[in-house]
């Protein structure tokens, strides 16, 4: 083991290798090093400090660097070095910074009497060091003479001073260190000449010599004396010290005395001695003493090491010399020992320290230091306190650190000696006072530290102190982490301006720690949350978003956790794009019309080299667009071709970088090129005939880009097509004139057409001839040669000749064959014959009646219309075979004759020439006899007949073309013919929507042939009550067993019966058939009467008569309707609405643009399908306001109160109705509350210039469209720009708050309209005795708003004048009155105030007043405030009223509001008090501010409207509203309106406005009115209704109008005079009148009938609608002898009428009719139908019984049929009455017989009886008897 107890002299003492040197002089801004070297024992720390102030704490570092001096730096440094044994303090150094300031005064004046000296100080000025100075007059340097001196000082001293010696001096002063020079202000020096200036003058000492010391040791030491007096040349200046005169070191015309390497023999009294040679003035003498200065050295130092004990008392010696004797001050380790205040510490007067009872603590370094003038000097020991053993008062301890960190290890020891540290790792010494191991360190305390910790520093730790008195040790365990540290650093980077950076932070660390990132730029923390553009993300990567320039520098990354800190630096850089060029100059190209010549200055790049120019021009104010898009990098300037001629342009241009393309400069003023004539013609000429005798010439201008000047208008002009002749021409002076109707031509006739445009300079080139006919017009002259011939019964034959040529007027469509009965000429046949351009026409008109004379003729037709027919003649159409004659018929019937009759034909067809009568016996065609009788015979006795014979009998009329056709019938000789039997078993099948088969058994002939069929049913309602209609007849078909019954109704119920009609009559009508109802089908018709109207600007309401019932052909819960809707003007699909209740009579189609055409057409539809379309309608939406803005909006400012708008029109889609003119919205930005307006009248101008706005002001505008309905959507983005700058207005709020007597300070505020950029401001005064052009005139900066003006004559008035500069100039001063007085005060308030009632408007008032008094101090300005009655606070009017105003306009008030007034006045104290408050004043009235809102306007009757409306708010009313006024007017039908629209694409806002209809009529309505009922309108016809509010003054702005359709109104009033009428127990028969004529309202398009049981309307009310204006009906399927009450509504297309008042009826009490019973006992046998029908039978007679019949009937047997249920009650409608006598049940009639269900039962046939024609008997028989079809009774 090695021994620890070393001795204390192991250690050493610090001590210093260097001491300081001179002083060191630095320049601004450099960098200075100080080094502190010393050595003794390890660890030695040290700190500095600046004028005994600390700069640094203990540190190894014993370099201190200043990276950039600054002038504070500049002082004393001084180093204190410390180890374990103290620490010593070194002596200073002295650090000098080089600078120098501005010379602090202004120019100064001086003036010296003539022959004096002229002492010329310099001014001061701050410098280090003291600056080298050279004096100047006028401009040149002064050299030192005889005369002229320069001291010491760097005085200028001229010595006997004359005339020639005025002038201007200065001094230029230059620091040798840093080079700087500067020059100071002016000094006047004035030469005063006295009249009584002796000729020669006495000496006198301008500048006398002053004490002075100095270092002994210095290089010299210079004494100056400078002495004055007339005549200099014969002035001498001696020196003497001591009484002794000097002949040495004398020089500058013995001013001066050096003295070089003074020592102490030097010191003493010099004189200086000044006389004049050659007279008898006495000498002029000055002292000063001379004293040197030694630096202090020691007489007595203490020695290096003083060894002392514990509680010993020791003296420390300390001794020192100099001169002047040297101050002693002790240090203890560096620490002044009066700053201990040790009271053990004692100073002795020799100048040693003593320190009595020793401690351990007192061990240290004491520290001597000696100081005076000329320097100091130090000198140490080290005392040594022993006797106490080494103890700890601090142990080690455990200590966890990070690799690569520096880890301490504390170990602090007390003991005396103080003991010595060794620090040990196993047997490993790794530090202690001798010895130093890399990376282990020990500590001043004892401690030990290691730097960088590595993870194998990781152990234990043991430190050993020991001293003479004895050791210890103690130890401590070192754990090391992983070091946290930065793998992904961030990285340089190069971002663009407003995009985002990121700077990557990767770090690895140990997982158990956690991290802290801290982002620095330019050593400056960064706080995210201090900025939202600067984000520290979880990763540690910074992202800076909307990066800019501010952003650029350096970017540290500090990671910073308990496993170490790591930081990383990368560099940010932002480009951005380039800056606009500057200095855009453009000149017109005097060699070249067409070109334009531009220039610039480079701009700044953006950090980022420029890769090209792009010029855009704008010409004629349109949108910018590019010229020239890569114009080289290199380029200042560059011509630009192309132009147009009479254009005017601007450029502009931009630079680009790899960044994009930078801000456009600023825009050059406007260049106007020479105007030309146009060099191109109008385009797309269309020329339309419009009448017969115009046509219609459309053009468009020529390309804007060849206008080469405004247009003026055009010519057009016409010649006829192909043929020579000079042009005709029309003027068309107008260039908005798009169009020309060239009239007064010949009709069809071809012209060529052409236009050519004009301006200024002359007429255009002419387009290409196009060419045009004029209209057909209709033929003036008819066919000719017409010969016409009738070629038989029938027809007529036409031969004609056309019209000659130049009388068609137009292409031949045709010609027109027309024919007329002679008696009947309205009914006229027309046949129409295509033209045939080969030889002569022909045609014929057939169909036409035979044997009739006709008039015909011919005419000729084009496309407008019929020319003239030819000359009518009269033909014959040919005779023919007669028809059938009439009524046959036999009478006296007798075995071997008859008679025959007949009537004649209703056909003759020509002249009756007689009759053929013929018979045969039926069947024997061999055997027809034939008579031929006379024209007026009409009856024939046949004879010779066999008797009982059946014959063939026929009748036929005759004429010349022959017999026509025979009407035959069969009879029996000696048999009267009888009326035929009914047919019987009707069988229906095939049943389809229209048709159904009847199949049927004839019935008895009646002993002659059947001629007809007849079939009747009952439709729809079914009943023994119900109407039979004849639905069909078949002829001539007497076999007939089977009948197809047409032109049924689809989905509905019949019921068929039939009658067979002989030569006798009609038969009775068979038994009824079954009840059927047809298939559906689709509707066969579409709604009817469908019209459209206009409903809003985006909504068509349609209307229609809906379907009847009995056309729904389906079931009615599946009809509607179907709308289908397109624009005729686009190619796109049509839309659809469906309606799904049958009975909507109108429907609002919404979701259509405004003002557009639609055509509309409507079907019905059912389950089955649709039904045909209606035919299309036509209707156009209301008019609305715009949906969108103009486009391409563009200003431009071209004065300082003018700016020039351009637009483009509004999309034609978004137009929404016709455009009547623009509204520009402009605003001055942050200074006007509300935007104003400019109205542009006229859809054709598309430009505003906007006047009389406030110069140099930022205005933001809008464009806006209006059309009659009201103003669309204002532009957007808002256009910004500023009115050009000018001279300012003058500076405001001047007052003078200082006065003195010779000096006044005056304050201003900038101008309150300071029209550009506030460049300046000049101050101007003078006296105001004096001449007005004598002012005093000083220029200050922008931002002074005070000036001091001095060196004013005292209770003088002062004129002062301010005013203000832009770039255009100085503007209009402020001119102001001051006295320099103390004696001010506050001003007297204003008095007087009135406001004369003339001068009150509705929106202003002028008031006057009276000054106060001014308190001498002149006002400067009035300050007005206004307070609104009643209850309105003080609000300040201006702040600015001039001082000299006596009166004031006050604006912007309320009208009619009451106000007060009051001022007050400031001067330069202050502000007066309020005057007293003037009487109330009341504004005038004014027009109301906005008329009435929420207007509706409804039909009230067809020739009314009634009109309601909310009132304007009371705060808009603006006096007493006397009413209201409406406006109305009518407008174009819809129909003419859509015609227009077709012919007129772009009409003329002026159009619109001058319309015939457009004249409105005026009512008036009182002001307690809301509602108002204009009458006597006209019907269907449209009308727009507008309103304005009035009072005494005049009328409101109009409200937008609103549009009403005046005509349709509901029906006023009921149906009158209702009848209600019973016909059987379940009908009753309803009729009325219609409403009154005048209530109608309209066409009455149906009624509703409603109908309830008297006593219970709820449950049972119904109601039919009647869709046709029938005026009757039958109300069915009612309960028997039941009171209803009936009440009828009318209804037309606008709606329903009132119910009329119900009316009474009570239906029949119900007869006795057959049984109806449930049978009972039945047994299954099967029936063929449905009903009961016969099987196949024999033929049997009348009384024959038939055989047994097998019948199948359903259970329930007793079924009522449709019509017979008795609904309210809920079960069949069956009356029981008393039963026949003898019969055991009620009996009841219940009509056919019908199943209810499937079960099935037999009938007994004893059970089944048939009830006899015309009888009231009942039979029972044994079997089952045939019975009418349907007819049953059941018993037993």
């Amino acid at each position: 083991e090695e021994c620890l107890c070393r001795s204390r002299e192991d250690d050493v003492v610090p001590y210093f290798k260097t001491e300081p040197g001179l002083p060191q002089i630095h320049l601004e801004g450099n960098r200075l090093v100080l080094t502190c070297l010393a050595e003794g024992s390890w660890p030695l720390e040290f700190k500095w400090m600046h004028n005994d102030s600390e700069l640094t704490t203990y540190t190894s570092e014993y370099k201190y660097i200043i990276p950039s001096l600054q002038r504070l730096d500049a002082g004393f440094y001084r180093c204190v070095v410390r180890n374990r044994m103290g620490a010593l303090l070194q002596r200073r150094s002295e650090v000098q910074v080089a600078y120098m300031g501005n010379f602090m005064d202004t120019d100064q004046r001086k003036t010296v009497s003539q022959g004096h000296a002229a002492v010329l100080n310099l001014l001061p000025i701050t410098s280090c060091p003291r600056p080298q100075v050279t004096w100047f007059r006028e401009g040149h340097k002064i050299i030192p003479s005889h005369r002229i001196a320069i001291t010491l000082e760097n005085q200028l001293v001229i010595l006997a001073t004359t005339a020639g010696d005025t002038g201007a001096y200065y001094a230029q002063a230059v620091n040798e260190r840093n080079g700087e020079n500067k020059t100071s202000p002016l000094i006047h020096l004035s030469i005063a000449r006295d009249v009584g200036t002796p000729e020669t003058m006495a000496p006198v000492i301008v500048v006398p010599p002053g004490n002075r010391s100095v270092v002994a040791g210095s290089s010299e030491i210079t004494l100056e004396c400078i002495a004055n007096a007339r005549y200099v040349v014969k002035l001498h200046v001696n020196w003497k010290r001591n009484g002794v005169r000097i002949s040495g070191g004398l020089h500058s015309f013995g001013r001066r005395l050096t003295i070089s390497n003074p020592t102490s023999a030097d010191t003493g009294l010099y004189v200086c001695e000044a006389t004049l040679s050659g007279s008898t003035f006495d000498a002029a003498t000055a002292k000063a003493f001379l004293s040197i200065i030694e630096p202090p050295y020691f007489t007595a130092e203490p020695e290096s090491r003083i060894l002392v004990e514990v509680e010993e008392t020791v003296d420390i010696v300390c001794r020192a010399m100099g001169v002047p004797l040297p101050t002693l001050q002790w240090y203890k380790d560096a620490i002044s020992i009066s700053k201990l205040q040790n009271p053990r510490y004692k100073m002795l007067s020799s100048g040693g320290l003593r320190i009595q009872k020793l401690r351990p603590e007192d061990s240290g370094i004491f520290q001597c230091f000696a100081s005076n003038e000329g320097g100091e000097i130090q000198t140490y020991t080290y005392l040594d306190v022993t006797n106490v053993a080494p103890a700890f008062t601090q142990l080690p301890v455990d200590t966890t650190v990070t690799d690569g960190m520096t880890a301490t290890l504390r170990c602090e020891v007390s003991g005396a000696p103080k003991p010595a540290i060794t620090w040990r790792r196993g047997k490993h010494i790794l530090a202690s006072g001798s010895v130093r191991i890399p990376r282990f360190m020990l500590l001043e305390s004892g401690g030990l530290q290691i730097a960088p910790v590595s993870i194998q520093d990781a152990g234990n730790y043991t430190c050993y102190a020991a001293n003479m008195e004895g050791s210890l040790n103690a130890s401590a365990a070192l754990t090391v982490w992983n070091r946290t540290f930065i793998i992904n650093p961030p990285e340089d980077r190069v971002v663009i301006k407003g995009t985002t950076a990121t700077l990557r932070c990767g770090a690895t660390h140990d997982p158990r720690i956690t991290l802290r990132y801290v982002w620095k730029k330019d050593n400056t923390v960064i706080t995210p949350s201090s900025s939202s553009r600067i984000v520290v993300e979880k990763d540690g990567s910074l992202l800076i978003s909307q990066t800019w320039s501010g952003d650029i520098g350096d970017y540290t990354c500090e990671i910073i956790s308990e496993g170490g800190n790591d930081s990383r630096t990368a560099r940010l850089e932002v480009i951005e794009l380039p800056h606009s060029p500057q200095n855009l100059l453009a000149t017109l190209n005097s060699s070249h019309s067409h070109t334009v010549m531009l220039s610039w200055v480079r701009p700044f790049d953006g950090n980022s080299p420029v890769l090209y120019y792009i010029v855009e021009l704008s010409e004629n104010n349109s949108p910018w667009k590019v010229h020239l898009s890569n114009v080289g990098p290199e380029m200042t300037g560059i011509t630009v071709r192309g132009l147009t001629p009479a254009r005017t342009y601007q450029f502009r241009v931009c630079a680009v970088n790899q960044v994009g393309r930078g801000q456009y400069s600023a825009e050059t003023s406007r260049l106007m090129l020479p105007e030309e004539p146009p060099s191109a013609p109008p385009k797309n000429i269309v020329a339309s005939g419009r009448t017969n005798q115009s046509i219609m010439v459309q053009w468009q201008p020529p390309p804007e880009t060849e206008h080469n000047g405004v247009l003026r208008g055009y010519i057009l002009r016409y010649r006829l097509a192909g043929l020579p002749g000079e042009h005709q021409q029309r003027n068309i002076t107008s260039p908005e004139v798009n169009y020309c109707l060239v009239t007064e031509l010949i009709i069809w006739t071809q012209y060529e057409i052409q236009v050519a445009a004009y301006n200024g300079a002359g007429l255009g080139v002419f387009s290409r001839a196009v060419t045009e006919y004029t209209l057909q017009g209709v033929p003036t002259a008819p066919p000719q040669n017409v010969q016409m011939e009738a070629v038989n019964s029938t027809t007529i034959q036409f031969l004609w000749n056309p019209p000659p040529q130049q009388f068609i007027n137009g292409i031949n469509q045709g010609y027109k064959l027309l024919a007329w009965p002679a008696e009947v000429p309205e009914a006229t046949t027309v046949v129409t014959i295509a033209p045939d351009f080969h030889g002569v026409h022909h045609g014929y008109i057939t169909n036409l009646k035979k044997f009739t004379a006709y008039f015909a003729s011919v005419l000729c037709f084009t496309t407008p219309g019929d020319g003239p027919p030819s000359t009518p003649q009269l033909i014959w159409t040919h005779e023919d075979k007669p028809g059938a004659v009439g009524h046959l018929s036999f009478t006296e019937i007798l075995d071997t004759s008859l008679k025959v009759s007949w009537q004649e034909p209703l056909e003759k067809n020509g002249i009756i020439t007689g009759y053929q009568v013929s018979w045969e016996v039926y069947g024997r065609n061999g055997s027809r006899l034939t008579h031929t009788l006379s024209n007026t015979t009409h009856e024939y006795k046949i004879k010779g007949l066999s008797s009982l014979t059946t014959y063939t009998i026929d009748v036929a009329a005759v004429t010349t073309a022959g017999a026509g056709l025979a009407t035959s019938s069969t009879i029996s000789s000696g048999v009267p013919p009888e009326l035929p039997g009914a047919p019987s078993n009707l069988v229906i099948s095939n049943i389809s929507p229209r048709s159904a088969t009847l199949q049927f058994r004839p019935g008895y002939d009646g002993k002659t042939s059947i001629s007809r069929w007849i079939v009747e049913g009952q439709v729809g309602a079914i009943g023994d009550e119900e109407e039979w209609v004849s639905l069909y007849e078949e002829e001539n078909e007497p076999d007939a067993q089977t009948l197809e019954i047409p032109n049924l109704t689809p989905y509905t119920h019949y019921r068929f019966r039939m009658r067979q009609v002989n030569i006798v009559g009609s038969s009775p009508v068979s038994q009824s058939s079954r009840v059927i109802q047809t298939l559906q089908a689709p509707p066969d018709v579409a709604p009817t009467s469908v019209t459209v109207r206009t409903a809003s600007e985006t909504s068509l309401r349609l209307r229609w008569v809906p379907l009847p019932d009995s056309q729904y052909n389906g079931n009615p819960e599946s009809v509607g309707y179907r709308i289908k809707y397109w624009r005729p003007d686009l190619q796109a699909p049509s839309l659809t609405q469906v309606i799904n209740d049958r009975l909507e009579r109108e429907f609002t189609i919404e979701g259509l643009e405004e003002w557009t055409e639609y055509e509309l057409q409507m079907q019905a539809f059912n389950a089955i399908g649709a039904g045909p379309w209606s035919v299309a309608v036509r209707g156009r939406t209301r008019e609305s306001v715009p949906s969108a803005a103009p486009e391409n909006v563009s200003a431009e400012a071209v004065s300082s109160t003018q700016i020039l708008l351009t637009w483009a029109s509004v999309p034609e889609q978004d137009q929404n109705g016709l455009i009547l003119g623009y509204k520009v919205l402009f605003r001055a930005k942050d200074l006007d509350p509300e935007p104003r307006s400019h109205v542009v009248r006229g859809n054709h101008s598309q430009s505003a210039l906007l006047a009389g706005l406030r110069k140099f002001v930022l205005y933001e505008l809008q464009v806006l469209a209006f059309t009659r309905i009201g103003n669309g959507v204002p532009s957007s983005p808002l256009i910004l720009e500023r009115t050009k700058d000018d001279a300012p207005g003058p500076p405001v709020r001047l007052v003078f708050p200082e006065v003195r007597l010779t000096s006044v300070r005056i304050v201003w505020q900038p101008p309150e309209e300071p029209n550009g950029i506030i460049l300046g401001y000049q101050i101007a005064y003078r006296l105001a005795s004096s001449s007005p052009n004598t002012f005093t005139t000083v220029e200050v900066g922008a931002t002074v708003r005070q000036f001091t003006a001095t060196e004013l004559a005292p209770e003088s008035a002062y004129v002062f004048r301010l005013s203000a500069k832009t770039r255009q100039g100085w503007g209009e001063p402020l001119e102001a009155t001051v006295i320099t007085t103390e004696k001010r005060e506050r001003p007297a308030p204003p008095r007087e105030l009135l406001v004369p009632q003339a001068e009150v408007t509705a929106r202003s008032l002028r008031l006057q007043w009276v000054p106060g008094s001014d308190g001498a101090s002149p006002i400067r300005y009035f300050t007005v405030q206004v307070r609104e009655l009643p209850r309105g606070e003080w609000q300040t009017y201006s702040s600015s009223i001039s001082h000299e105003a006596t009166a004031c306009a006050v604006e912007r008030l309320r009208p009619f509001t009451s106000y007060k007034l009051r001022l007050k006045a400031t001067n330069d104290i202050g502000d007066s008090d309020f005057s007293a408050e003037t009487d109330a004043v009341t504004t005038l009235q004014d027009v109301p501010g906005e008329p009435p809102s929420f207007i509706s306007v409804t039909p009230h009757t067809t020739s009314s409207v009634l009109i309601q409306w909310r009132p304007p708010r009371d705060e808009s009313l603006n006096g007493l509203l006397q009413g209201y006024r409406i406006y109305y007017r009518e407008l174009e039908s819809e129909a003419s309106a859509a015609t227009v629209s077709k012919t007129l694409k772009t009409p003329s806002a002026l159009r619109a406005e001058l319309t015939a209809q457009s004249s409105f009529k005026t009512v008036n309505s009182s002001s307690t009115l809301t509602t108002y009922e204009l009458t006597h309108l006209k019907k269907y016809r449209r009308y727009e209704v507008i309103l304005t509010a009035y009072n005494i003054i005049g009328e409101s702005p109009a409200s937008a109008p609103v549009e009403v359709f005046v005509g349709e109104a509901a029906p006023a009033m009921a149906p009158q005079n209702i009848q209600v009428t019973p016909l059987t127990a379940s009908q009753l028969e309803v009729t009325w009148d219609p409403p009154p004529p005048e209530s109608q309202n309209g066409n009455i398009q149906g009624y509703k009938v409603y109908y309830w049981e008297a006593e219970s309307q709820n449950e049972t009310e119904k109601m039919k609608v009647l869709f046709l204006p029938e005026t009757m009906v039958k109300l069915k399927n009612l309960t028997s002898h039941t009171q209803y009450l009936v009440s009828i509504s009318a209804f037309n297309a606008a709606g329903d009428g009132p119910q009329s008042d119900p009316r009474q009826g009570r239906t029949h009490q119900a007869g006795k009719r057959a049984m109806c019973f449930q049978p009972t006992g039945f047994h299954r046998a099967p029936l063929s139908m449905a009903t009961v029908a016969p099987e196949p039978r024999q033929t049997r007679g009348p009384s024959s019984p038939s055989p047994q019949l097998s019948a199948r009937l359903t259970q329930n047997t007793c079924r009522c049929v449709p019509g017979d249920l008795d609904l309210q009650r809920g079960r069949p409608g069956c009356d029981s009455f008393a039963s026949p006598r003898g019969w055991p049940w009620p009996i009841a009639w219940w009509g056919p017989w019908y199943p209810r269900d499937n079960s099935e039962h037999s009938v007994p046939p004893s059970r089944l009886s048939r009830i006899t024609e015309g009888r009231q008997a009942l039979h029972l028989h044994p079997g089952l008897l045939p019975i009418p079809s349907g007819s049953f009774l059941l018993g037993s």
